[in-house]
């Protein structure tokens, strides 16, 4: 059986900046330290060689030492004198000796008149210099000069200090040396200490291969969330966007650290992501999409910064919108199911009556309407997508009183249309252009019909309500334009109308016309409001196409 041991966490990444610097503190005090060793002790050895070296010279050259030298006993008068310059100038010895090193000082009376221990060659030369040697005090330092006597050598001096009273003198330096390098190994450890305990609690305690790692999922997150995340300072700048955000949001790279406020954004998305408060679930327009922002504030003791979520919802939102379209075809056909009832049972009483040919001519009157409406379309548009839509718009607002009418001019090709054109936003675009047609139309004629607000207009209602459609692709472009004669839109609104959220049939509407302009901005292309011929809106969409332009028809619906 065997033991298993714990396994032991890697110590983390403040406790290894922690040695590390303490190691380095050390290490760098140490260094000083044996530096200023060094250096004290070489400033120590010549400041101890040029005072010798002073005191040499000086009683070399004094007047009163050539004078005991010409006198028969001149220990009599010299060893008091080199005493005296000993102990004023705190030196170990004074030597005054003849040429052939015989000495009439010494600081024990008893060594005087043997032999000088050292060199002296070179002072009989003529020369000064110094050694170091162990003589009978120990090993010292010493300078060596001769005493002249007019050009003759007379005798010698030499003048030392002992090695252990240098080393006395750096072993005293030495302490304050050690004193202050503890204090600055112990103010350089607090320091450390006080930085790395920060360190660690903006690290939470984890160590540097943890911290890589987490790195490396930080950033293959960001790159593999499909949702937009934007991350703003307390200076309400960028400081982290993710691919997706970028995109969403139609921004260049090199975007961290601008602010906010200097982005080209619409100012509705500008004044959410600079919210100070929560944000949830909010739809905004781009020029190319429909997202939905989700903000919530960093608070920290004081605020920190923002974090945005972003998701794109243009797909969902057309999908919504070709959703609703499907519902209204729903209930159009529900509606004609239920009148074709209807004119069913009038033709079945009709025979009963034994009325079989008035029963005929009213079953192929109804055929014949219903066929030429299909025709009608078929015939001027050959895009199927586009084909189905109008019919099934013509059905909706035939069941709301309103006339649907192709124009003339309408026509498009089969294959006019390139396949990078989405369908889509062909629907998104023709769709609700004719849905804020149709209730403009049938509340000028009604008000208040539709369950909207009523709209106040001027003259008379107009006999018919009725909306007119072109959808012409030739000259290098496709033109939708849908007019009605409802009230219209103001010119104080105009400038409006595209805007998400504006709307006169009340809250949660008025996003179909800022969806309008933001397919065709997608593709190239732009949506213009003016006066319709009828005194209603009239909306025409341009949308750029290649060169190929077609035969003109007239049809109406």
């Amino acid at each position: 059986m065997s033991l298993r041991l714990p396994r032991t966490r890697p110590r983390s990444l403040a406790g290894q900046l922690f040695a590390m610097q303490v190691v380095l503190v050390a290490a760098v005090v140490a260094g000083c330290a044996f530096f200023a060793y060094v250096s004290g002790s070489s400033q120590a050895k010549e400041t101890a060689t040029r005072q010798v070296r002073t005191a040499a010279l000086a009683i070399a050259g004094s007047p009163s030492v050539r004078e005991a030298i010409r006198t028969p006993d001149p220990s009599a008068v010299l060893q008091p004198y080199a005493e005296q310059v000993r102990k004023d100038t705190g030196i170990a010895f004074v030597t005054i000796m003849d040429p052939h090193r015989v000495r009439w000082t010494h600081p024990n009376a008893e060594r005087i008149g043997e032999v000088f221990l050292g060199h002296t060659a070179r002072a009989l030369r003529g020369e000064t210099f110094s050694e170091t040697y162990t003589g009978t005090l120990g090993p010292s330092i010493r300078v060596v000069t001769p005493v002249r006597d007019g050009g003759r050598i007379v005798g010698l001096v030499s003048a030392g200090i002992t090695v252990e009273r240098v080393s006395s003198q750096v072993r005293a330096q030495l302490g304050a040396l050690g004193l202050a390098a503890g204090a600055a190994l112990a103010l350089g450890g607090l320091g450390t200490y006080v930085i790395n305990a920060r360190l660690r609690r903006h690290t939470h305690g984890m160590n540097a291969a943890e911290l890589s790692r987490l790195h490396d999922y930080h950033e293959a997150t960001l790159h593999a969330v499909r949702e937009g995340l934007l991350m703003l300072d307390g200076q309400r700048r960028i400081a982290l966007i993710n691919d997706a955000g970028r995109e969403l949001l139609g921004l260049a790279p090199g975007t961290v650290g601008r602010r906010v406020a200097e982005l080209d954004l619409p100012a509705p998305l500008t004044g959410a992501l600079l919210a100070s408060e929560e944000r949830v679930d909010e739809v905004h327009l781009t020029a190319d999409r429909v997202i939905v922002v989700n903000t919530r504030p960093v608070v920290g003791g004081e605020r920190r910064g923002t974090v945005i979520t972003l998701r794109d919802h243009t797909e969902l939102q057309a999908l919504s919108g070709e959703l609703d379209s499907e519902r209204g075809f729903t209930q159009a056909l529900r509606s004609q199911a239920h009148e074709a009832a209807n004119r069913l049972h009038t033709v079945v009483s009709l025979i009963e009556l034994g009325r079989e040919q008035e029963a005929v001519g009213f079953a192929t009157a109804e055929l014949e309407l219903a066929q030429t409406l299909t025709d009608r379309v078929v015939g001027a548009v050959a895009e199927p997508v586009l084909a189905a839509l109008l019919l099934g718009k013509a059905a909706q607002a035939n069941e709301r009183g309103v006339e649907l009418v192709l124009a003339d001019d309408s026509l498009i090709d089969d294959g006019a249309l390139p396949a990078t054109l989405p369908h889509r936003d062909l629907v998104t675009i023709l769709g609700n252009l004719i849905d804020n047609a149709v209730d403009a139309a049938s509340e000028a004629v009604a008000p208040g019909a539709a369950g909207g607000v009523p709209v106040q207009r001027t003259g008379p209602h107009p006999a018919r309500a009725r909306v007119t459609v072109t959808a012409l692709a030739g000259e290098g472009e496709l033109l939708l334009r849908v007019a009605d004669n409802g009230a219209g839109v103001g010119p104080a609104d105009a400038a409006e109308v595209f805007r998400s959220g504006w709307s006169t049939h009340g809250a949660g509407r008025g996003l179909g016309l800022a969806l309008v302009r933001q397919a065709a901005h997608r593709n190239g292309g732009a949506v213009v409001l003016e006066q319709g011929p009828d005194g209603g809106a009239e909306f025409t969409v341009r949308l750029p196409l290649p060169r190929d332009s077609g035969a003109r028809k007239e049809t109406t619906l």
